[in-house]
């Protein structure tokens, strides 16, 4: 009697096996998120590379607005064929110029305007792309979070069954009960022991995705997340949208486009007009049967002549008007995009947060109150024991169901973080 009076005590500690307090894993939970946060800010090789991007984008800006390089001649001029004497003739001299090309006005300003909406689109990029990495952070931590919590419950829970198990086994000993009940309590024993072989498994898949995001090449050690806690945060469909359009860098950065693509097509339209060709020549003469002559110089202005309107300027124009309505057409698509999923994510996070009151109000409270009373009630023979190893197991799908829609809310929020492209704590 003493033996199983204290397997029913260690049964009772077992079921009193509680989290830490809440407000303790809060902190951490914050503090840690936030240092994985700032590694993958810093190491992960999708931002690298987004900052390259920009980084020649803006270095295109001002070679675009650049004159073409000059164009340095010399040589020759009127030299007479037979004798090759620069004395002899009075038009020979020996020349060197220059030339430069002075675009159509305003066509340089034009593509300094191109330039430079590409490299403000890089810019809304690189936020886009940093806001994926956070995104992706913060899902794959709370994964983890989520298998590691489950993996707590289930070890407590084998726990409690292993206890059951004992107490089973010693009443079937004293014929108090059925060898059916000694089974059973086995069966669900092994059954939590695959739980846990399953959830060993997905443990490094999901840290393998966290260092992944973390642009870690192998992590030194686990990645043990503080906890999950429930974030609280009011959602407004309506304002979120607004958010978006005024906030995501995926759309700021398709506005930039349709604006980049607008002056491509002005300057298309600009072609049409000829560009100036400058020559400065400076000629040199020799003496003449001994009278000095003068040098010359010589100034010449030439211009291109836009004749192939049909088969050169006027594709080019149609090409530019083709590319500004598609980034106007993309843009309606990102945005019809953000507002659908931006639905779908509010409604999955205002599902995970009903769904984690119901279980902080109702469900695990009646649970483990039917646990308690179950286990009283089996100790005097009130219930059998089939009662009594099921109310345990609805307290387990219970906390891992708490623990899942913690999760849930928590990746939803993350999701309408990357959509609006604003933090929402």
């Amino acid at each position: 009697m003493n033996a199983n009076r204290n397997r029913y005590l260690i049964l009772l500690a077992a079921l009193a096996l509680a989290t830490p307090a809440a407000a303790q894993l809060q902190v951490e939970a914050r503090e840690h998120l936030r240092a994985l946060l700032a590694e993958a800010a810093a190491n992960n090789p999708d931002i690298h590379a987004a900052r390259r991007e920009l980084d020649a984008a803006r270095n295109r800006v001002s070679p675009a607005e650049a004159l073409d390089d000059p164009m340095l001649e010399a040589g020759v001029v009127n030299l007479p064929a037979q004798s090759l004497s620069f004395s002899r003739e009075d038009m020979t001299m020996k020349m060197i110029g220059l030339t430069q090309r002075l675009p159509y006005p305003g066509k340089r300003g034009l593509r300094r305007e191109v330039a430079e909406r590409e490299a403000a689109a890089a810019e809304h990029n690189v936020r886009e792309t940093g806001n994926r990495v956070r995104r992706d952070v913060k899902a794959a931590y709370f994964d983890l979070a989520l298998v590691d919590e489950s993996q707590r419950l289930a070890q407590k829970n084998l726990l409690v069954l292993e206890t059951l198990s004992s107490i089973a086994e010693s009443r079937y000993a004293v014929g108090q009960t059925s060898q059916a009940d000694v089974l059973k309590a086995q069966t669900q024993r092994a059954r939590m022991q695959e739980e846990l072989i399953k959830l060993g498994r997905e443990r490094p898949m999901f840290e393998a995705e966290l260092n992944r995001a973390l642009g870690r090449a192998a992590s030194p050690a686990a990645i043990t997340p503080a906890g999950l806690r429930l974030q609280e945060a009011a959602l407004d469909l309506v304002e979120l949208r607004a958010a978006a359009r005024t906030s995501r860098p995926q759309l700021l950065a398709q506005q930039s486009t349709i604006q980049r693509n607008l002056k491509a097509l002005e300057l298309a339209r600009k072609d049409y007009y000829p560009d100036f060709d400058v020559r400065f020549s400076y000629g040199q003469r020799d003496s003449f049967e001994g009278m000095k002559r003068e040098d010359m110089l010589t100034l010449t202005v030439a211009i291109n002549l836009p004749v192939w309107r049909g088969s050169k300027r006027e594709p080019r124009v149609a090409e530019a008007e083709a590319m500004r309505q598609q980034a106007s057409s993309m843009y309606e698509a990102r945005v019809n995009e953000t507002d659908a999923m931006l639905r779908q994510q509010v409604a999955a996070a205002e599902q995970a947060l009903r769904a984690a009151h119901l279980y902080e109000t109702a469900l695990l409270p009646q649970a483990r109150l039917a646990a308690d009373a179950s286990l009283a009630a089996y100790r005097v023979g009130r219930v059998d024991f089939f009662t009594l190893q099921d109310s345990q197991m609805t307290v387990f799908s219970a906390e891992v169901g708490y623990a899942a829609s913690l999760a849930s809310r928590s990746k939803a929020l993350a999701e309408i973080e990357l959509l609006t492209g604003t933090e929402l704590f």
